[in-house]
């Protein structure tokens, strides 16, 4: 595969694909800059990348790939940057969420015979060095765009690459990338932050709305918790895009008003209905732009100590729990005790582990 790659910005989806990278090609030289030096120190410290210090922009001209992990807005001042000194075998790439404008950028900048366009469809809650996962492209859509002038081979090869990360790897036209991630992921993010908003503005002030808030309402509006500062980027970079779905969005919603407001009951079946048939059939994956929430629950015996019990039967078993608590409000959940463990593999040995013990268990 590549021998030498450069990574420009060390964060959260930069440090983890060059984690990934190192764990399934440990022979690979990989160098980086950020624009915080503590973030390069870490990364050296980790044994991650090969030098411990910010190097300057020409220290890139020779690496096989480069990763620009920024910004839209600074991966595209980067590339005007890059473009009188990188030679035509160098791949350069991003893992930006808006296509359409670095493509354009690439162009201007004539490197469109060496530039693919990329969007690793992951995330965390967390961000920077420290929270890289190399597994956080395990299961995730990875989607390129290339323009007409790059080679299918060259194409293909770094397809191959990334797929041997554990991405599933995607071909789309950058402008039908936008319209899509703004429609499935853009879109849900204003939402659920104005539904947050909303309630927010709508409590009491004892706070009872906050106090009661149950399952459904945690479930729609987890997104919300995302990076103030990546959406702020989002919705200037994405900007056509978003107005016009939550314009459309609007439009919808009115409608739906207007089902309620005359008591239709067979409009209102049907607009249920549609959407539970369309969301079941939705494929379960196991990566997002936020990470899935691998937990369940279970009914706890009346006796002093069941917690304990529960985590020590799992603990005895060397699965670590993320996270543990009592269910105060069952609207929407079954079972007293929710617990969150840190991926799949782990949630189903624990919901068989406790099964065999007795305990009731309620999974997602």
């Amino acid at each position: 595969m590549y021998q030498k790659i450069g990574f420009i910005g060390l964060g959260l989806i930069g440090g983890s694909i060059a984690k990934a990278i190192l764990q399934k090609y440990p022979q690979t030289d990989i160098f980086a800059l950020d624009s915080s030096p503590a973030a390069v120190a870490e990364a050296h410290a980790a044994g991650v990348i090969k030098n411990d210090a910010p190097l300057p922009l020409c220290d890139f001209a020779d690496m096989d790939v480069i990763f620009l992990c920024s910004p839209v807005e600074v991966n595209i001042d980067y590339l005007k940057k890059l473009a009188p000194i990188v030679s035509s075998e160098v791949l350069v790439t991003d893992v930006g969420s808006v296509k359409e404008k670095i493509m354009d950028a690439a162009e201007r900048a004539g490197l469109s015979a060496q530039f693919i366009g990329g969007h690793p469809m992951t995330g965390s809650e967390s961000s920077g060095f420290l929270s890289a996962d190399p597994m956080l492209l395990e299961n995730a859509y990875y989607i390129l765009c290339a323009s007409a002038a790059m080679d299918e081979i060259r194409v293909r090869h770094f397809r191959v690459f990334l797929t041997s990360l554990g991405a599933d790897v995607l071909m789309l036209d950058p402008k039908e990338h936008d319209h899509a991630v703004a429609a499935i992921s853009h879109l849900p993010h204003i939402i659920a932050a104005n539904l947050v908003n909303f309630i927010r503005q709508s409590d009491s002030s004892a706070g009872v709305m906050r106090t009661i808030s149950a399952g459904g309402f945690k479930d729609i509006t987890r997104i919300a918790s995302s990076s103030p500062v990546m959406w702020q980027n989002i919705c200037i970079e994405n900007r056509d895009e978003i107005l016009n779905l939550i314009d459309r969005y609007g439009d919808a919603l009115s409608r739906t008003r207007e089902l309620v407001a005359n008591n239709d009951k067979d409009g209102l079946l049907s607009f249920f209905s549609t959407a539970k048939d369309y969301r079941d059939s939705m494929p379960i994956r196991a990566k997002g732009l936020l990470p899935s929430a691998f937990d369940f629950y279970l009914d706890l015996k009346d006796e002093v100590g069941q917690i304990s019990i529960v985590a020590s039967i799992l603990a005895a078993a060397r699965l670590n729990i993320k996270n543990i608590g009592i269910v105060h409000n069952r609207e929407f959940s079954d079972g007293v005790l929710h617990i969150e463990m840190y991926d799949e593999t782990s949630k189903d040995e624990a919901m068989n582990l406790l099964e065999q013990h007795g305990y009731p268990l309620y999974g997602r």
